[in-house]
């Protein structure tokens, strides 16, 4: 349980000194997210500082994955 959250925090703390490598580290390369935290850090430290927490902490990496691959059963 403890290992979930020191993850968790070095990642936090990584975006927060680097912000597209936290989010890279939590939803790969290619993603959108990484995409548009790139962006906003290119635009501003502080956007892609605010971005990058919020998407390593709110959205799910795997909710894509789930909602594309999974067959719907009726």
């Amino acid at each position: 349980m403890g290992s979930d959250r020191s993850c968790l925090f070095f990642e936090i703390l990584i975006s927060i000194l680097l912000p597209p490598l936290g989010v890279f580290f939590r939803h790969g390369c290619c993603s959108c997210e990484f995409l548009i935290c790139v962006l906003l850090t290119i635009l501003g430290y502080v956007p892609g500082i605010v971005y990058a927490v919020y998407v390593i902490v709110v959205v799910d990496p795997d909710r894509h994955e789930r909602d594309y691959y999974n067959q719907i059963v009726a």
